[in-house]
């Protein structure tokens, strides 16, 4: 009987442990099939849009992370980033041709926006006693710049390594109603520690507003892979920026505790989204400001971490500004086909996007984004991604 009870167990602890194997397989299996890489080719990318030429630059670290751009909007088109078994997986969403961003109905796909990134209410905005007027392109209001902004401009591109990428453009004085001759660089760079920087410059000749930003939509589980509603997100903001019916902010900041804003613990983004609240409704979701509470790692503010509860992914932002605008792809309706063939389906992306306040210019109570003319503008944000 004994001996019949060993051979037992040791049978037991052997399919025990091939099911474990088995199980593992499969899991890595899946984490591999979730937003599988997507590598570039660089000839779709090398193609007249608007008749000039756009061209791909790819900057790659030692772990194979790496993170393609293209000089049409300074834009990030795609970032592979390692899971958590060691595949590497595309968090961003974008298109496998430069010519599909020329897109009107979804332009801000992975694109650097301004000068004004966010809304300005009404379009208008006074510097000086002078009122100038931009073209309104979301309700009453004008959004990332008007109609071209930055995100159609095409940008001149130098590579300074494998790491290092810098895009300058020259936006002249009131294209799309901003005052003044604005020199912008925006420098991508990648380090081993695999943190994708993303430092921005500006100066103009004018006194003007200025608010730069990226507006890459993410999903830690890779493109294509469902919906981001099971993200685990933290923000280090207690308050918050609310919002009339068109998503310009009243100017209070409230607290976001005892609300579906509270995200000063992680939780899942979808677990409070569907809340009966009226600052969702307006919203049809999160599309609104967070308020950062100086929470500080090496000398920068700590925005944000996410968390892909599929890949294990983790993203925590950095940032020298106040605020972090989460969008949480409220208005993502399936009218673009995305690089692995998917299409972009409600909430399958998000953004968290470093910056000053929306409609600053004409809220005199929160930090300023007026510049002098000649005075340098200047502000980096880092993306560093780990995994657990």
């Amino acid at each position: 009987m004994n001996r019949f009870l060993t051979k037992l167990l040791v049978s037991i602890t052997v399919l025990a442990m091939l099911a474990c194997q088995q199980k593992a397989k499969k899991e890595t299996s899946q984490a591999n099939q979730e937003g599988p890489a997507e590598v570039l080719d660089s000839t779709h990318f090398n193609e007249l849009v608007d008749g000039k030429q756009v061209r791909l630059y790819t900057l790659k670290n030692k772990n194979g992370m790496t993170a393609y751009l293209t000089d049409f909007g300074a834009r990030l088109v795609g970032l592979l980033v390692p899971n958590k078994h060691g595949a590497l997986t595309d968090v961003v969403l974008g298109f496998n041709k430069a010519s599909l961003y020329n897109n009107p109905e979804e332009p801000y796909f992975g694109t650097i926006v301004g000068p004004f990134g966010n809304r300005i209410a009404k379009g208008k905005f006074t510097l000086d006693g002078e009122t100038f007027t931009l073209p309104t392109n979301n309700g009453p209001n004008t959004l990332h710049g008007g109609l071209k902004g930055v995100h159609f401009a095409h940008w001149t591109a130098k590579q300074a390594s494998d790491q290092e990428v810098s895009f300058q453009y020259s936006l002249p004085d009131k294209q799309e109603g901003f005052p003044g001759n604005m020199q912008m660089t925006v420098t991508y760079s990648l380090s081993d520690d695999n943190e994708l920087t993303i430092a921005y410059e500006a100066k103009s000749d004018h006194k003007t507003v200025i608010n730069l930003t990226n507006h890459a939509y993410f999903n830690l589980n890779g493109e294509g892979s469902g919906a981001i509603t099971t993200h685990q997100l933290q923000l280090f903001a207690d308050r918050y920026t609310p919002v009339d019916s068109t998503l310009i902010p009243t100017g209070e900041l409230a607290p976001v505790k005892g609300t579906p804003f509270d995200f000063t613990t992680a939780k899942e983004i979808g677990r409070d989204i569907e809340t009966q609240d009226l600052q969702l409704s307006y919203g049809k979701g999160y599309d609104h400001n967070f308020v950062l509470n100086g929470t500080k790692v090496d000398g920068m503010n700590h925005a944000a971490k996410v968390l892909g509860d599929k890949s294990g992914i983790v993203m925590d932002i950095y940032t020298e500004e106040p605020g972090i605008q989460f969008y949480s792809g409220n208005f993502m309706a399936e009218k673009v086909t995305l690089k692995n063939g998917n299409k972009d389906s409600f909430r399958t992306g998000f953004c968290l996007e470093p910056q000053h306040f929306p409609d600053a210019p004409n809220q005199p109570n929160f930090p300023s984004t007026v510049y002098d003319a000649g005075a340098n503008y200047h502000t980096k944000s880092i993306y560093k991604f780990s995994v657990q």
